[in-house]
């Protein structure tokens, strides 16, 4: 189990001081909304809170972590609640298990409408109830105008705490219904320290840390994918001579995600910039300026569909071949 970290203890601190019946936890990936919006959803509904969150210990604490409480509705793509351990509703894991459909990537309207109509229920253990929404962007049109109405006109004991990595991607009628809260950056020794507590060696948390834009759980993540330091920072140079096996632990979204990192590094350093995610000497020569530049648009391209490729290993194999070809292009930089 993930140890909780200081950042978002501080966080979950300060927000159980204020009042309100709707947040939104916004903020860049890997700063930890889910965590901080879980944070608030146990000490709300805790049988003996405490100031600084839940007792853990409690029936109610319990129950949200062996995910059964009859006073919570989590809202999160299928994808998601299956990878976070959330069950799914009995219709919608019958459809999975007999495969009449894949779980689905964003919100479903059907979930949207049961938590509805679960935040007009008595509270059973009698804290109240809470709906949590994550990630919050992941609401089409018709789920996030199902919410709207509830949030205009809440029930007096239910809570929504919505927690969103990219909350400009919301309607502008859900952001002014909720509280915001921008998510905290921690500082580089916090970071490290939690990651070496998550078992991390020093040496690789400092560089993973790098390769995640100083973003922990990120961090975190690349490792438990397997990534460790060497691995990372051998990757430019692999993509430079066109060896694909260096990403074929990666989905599409985390090859195309690790390829805009080097792209980024190098039109950064062409222009006399320090690199971000990679050690300057990790990188490979740069090829120009207009042909980087080209490649960073396509890869924002690729983004837009990487979560539906058509077939995974063709995919990887052709953008390792288009890194190859930006990265060794000898074209004249612009002026």
């Amino acid at each position: 189990m993930t140890a909780r970290a200081p950042w978002i203890a501080d966080q979950a601190s300060h927000l159980l001081a204020q009042r309100g019946h709707a947040w939104l936890l916004q903020g860049p990936s890997g700063l930890g909304q889910y965590p901080l919006a879980l944070d608030l959803t146990r000490a709300w509904l805790c049988d003996e809170p405490r100031e600084q969150g839940a007792c853990g210990v409690c029936g109610s604490c319990h129950a949200i972590e062996v995910r059964t409480h009859a006073d919570l509705a989590v809202l999160m793509p299928e994808t998601a609640m299956l990878a976070l351990g959330w069950p799914l509703s009995e219709k919608a894991q019958q459809d999975i298990d007999e495969k009449k459909r894949k779980p689905s990537r964003e919100i479903r309207v059907e979930a949207m409408r049961d938590a509805v109509e679960f935040a007009q229920r008595t509270s059973a253990r009698g804290r109240g109830k809470v709906v949590l929404v994550y990630p919050a962007e992941r609401m089409n049109s018709v789920t996030a105008n199902a919410l709207l109405k509830t949030l205009e006109e809440p029930p007096g004991d239910v809570r929504f705490v919505l927690a969103s990595e990219a909350a400009h991607q919301l309607l502008p009628t859900i952001r002014s219904r909720c509280i915001g809260h921008t998510m905290r950056w921690p500082a580089h020794v916090d970071a490290l320290a939690w990651l070496t507590g998550e078992g991390l060696a020093a040496s690789d948390a400092e560089v993973l840390l790098r390769a995640a834009g100083g973003r922990p759980e990120e961090a975190l993540s690349i490792s438990r994918a397997g990534r460790n330091a060497r691995q990372w920072s051998q990757l430019p140079k692999a993509v430079a001579r066109g060896d694909a096996s260096v990403l074929a632990d990666c989905s599409p979204a985390q090859a195309v995600d690790a390829l805009q990192k080097i792209c980024h590094d190098l039109l950064a350093t062409n222009v006399g910039a320090a690199p971000r995610f990679f050690d300057a000497a990790d990188l490979p020569r740069a090829g120009s300026v207009a042909a980087l530049s080209a490649w960073w648009r396509e890869l924002a391209q690729e983004q837009r569909t990487a979560e539906h490729p058509f077939n995974a290993g063709l995919m990887l194999e052709a953008l390792v071949s288009r890194a190859r070809s930006a990265l060794h292009s000898t074209g004249p930089s612009p002026s």
